[in-house]
């Protein structure tokens, strides 16, 4: 077959590693790509939200199936868009990615199918946030209703904080039209843990457990980022919680969309708040692999990823199941100093050989190469070291044994990634 990712991350990196494998598929492609997707696939100058320059493509070179890797191609319809055209893809239509690109769509709907998730209220008017925010006090969480990069987020310890978050989404429109509607709503304590399951449409395939780590800094300090690590299995997640989570989160979302009209197709990734009792909130829903927990799953996968992921498109889910590795994998993110703020682009990076070892996948999420061959970092989130390892201890130390390799001043990452496994003996 001849396939076309679409996207230029880490998580595009990682799904063009995995189908690369596949005895299916015999001519590769990734639009945009980087530097390191250009290893396993051939890279091809189209935006990911290109859907005329996707399509054209997909007529010239006979791309037979496609795979929507970011969410933002996703909420504007570009799976809409190839199945017009007749080109078969992986992903959700417009209408079912709202459950990413509103929050307010997916707290509405957890309302009205009673999937658990935080009470909350939707605001178009600053003013009337603010007074919600009064009356509900803190802790309390402030969000952009749309996709703002993963940076639309607030959790607000105080009330100064939580109405500060609104002057800036919607009087300052940091996030543009983003933020021009909030969802404002109580906050959760517990464990986080992302789950993933992929969907036909009805019926719905778990994959295995991640957490992520969202904070910039050790300690899980500092400003919320797109994901500064991951590692998988999350040992929150057991068997009996994720049962729970199918049953009280997943499946009803899938039925309450089929019953809306607008069947899910793709992966769903519910992010989700454990309490003390080991009770499970669902926090949000993307409609598309977590960055970085992508990377830390498909190191864990044995089988081959892509006839599963056609079988979500033509509804064939129920024939699968999959076999994963028992070791444990932990990506590191390596970032641009100054992010998830303002950085410099195009530093030199070094020492990625040494560093891609037995054991250890270098995922490049924002790279590319220079007039003279030299990998550059090219964003915010740069590169993500994976490790795999019979557990998440040894898995942390290859991780960062591997990290400590790579010859870039200008980067940083996280040095506890995996902190809370560690902790509990994993």
């Amino acid at each position: 077959m001849r396939i076309l990712v679409i996207g230029g991350g880490g998580r595009e990196h990682a799904l063009c590693w995995s189908i690369a494998k596949s005895p299916l598929c015999n001519a590769l492609y990734c639009a945009p790509g980087n530097a390191g997707i250009a290893e396993d696939a051939t890279c091809v100058d189209i935006a990911a939200e290109d859907s005329e320059g996707v399509i054209a493509f997909c007529k010239e070179k006979a791309i037979e199936y496609v795979v929507v890797g970011p969410e933002a191609p996703l909420v504007l319809g570009m799976v809409d868009r190839l199945e017009a055209a007749g080109i078969a893809a992986f992903g959700p239509s417009a209408t079912a990615a709202q459950l990413e690109g509103s929050k307010g769509f997916t707290k509405d709907l957890c309302r009205k199918y009673g999937i658990p998730t935080a009470a909350y209220g939707r605001f178009r008017d600053a003013a009337a946030a603010k007074a919600y925010v009064r009356e509900q006090g803190a802790p309390i969480v402030v969000k952009a209703d749309g996709l703002a990069a993963g940076k639309g987020v607030t959790v607000a310890m105080s009330e100064a904080e939580a109405l500060a978050a609104i002057d800036v989404a919607m009087t300052d429109a940091a996030f543009g039209a983003a933020g021009a509607e909030l969802v404002v709503e109580a906050y959760l304590e517990g464990e986080e843990a992302s789950f993933f399951a992929l969907v036909d449409g009805e019926t719905a395939l778990p994959l295995v457990s991640a957490q992520d780590h969202k904070r910039a800094y050790d300690g899980d300090l500092g400003p919320n980022t797109g994901g500064m690590g991951a590692y998988s299995p999350a040992p929150v997640m057991t068997e009996a919680l994720t049962a729970e989570v199918m049953r009280s989160i997943i499946e009803p979302t899938v039925a309450g969309l089929k019953a809306e009209g607008t069947p899910f197709r793709g992966v769903l990734y519910a992010g989700l708040m454990i309490d003390a009792a080991g009770r499970p909130q669902l926090i949000e829903y993307n409609v598309r692999f977590g960055d970085p927990e992508c990377q830390a799953i498909l190191m864990r996968l044995e089988s081959d990823l892509l006839p599963v992921l056609m079988a979500t498109s033509d509804g064939t889910l129920s024939n699968f199941d999959l076999s994963w590795r028992d070791d444990a994998a932990l990506s590191v993110v390596m970032a641009a100093n100054g992010y998830p703020g303002a950085y410099e682009k195009g530093t030199r990076i070094g020492g990625l050989r040494e560093a891609d070892s037995a054991g250890v996948k270098v995922f490049h999420a924002g790279t590319k190469h220079g007039a003279d061959g030299t990998l550059l970092a090219n964003g915010g989130r740069v590169l993500g070291v994976t490790a795999l390892a019979p557990s998440i201890a040894q898995a942390q130390a290859r991780a960062y044994a591997a990290v400590d390799r790579i010859d870039w001043p200008q980067g940083f990452c996280r040095r506890d990634i995996g902190w809370r496994a560690v902790k509990r003996g994993n």
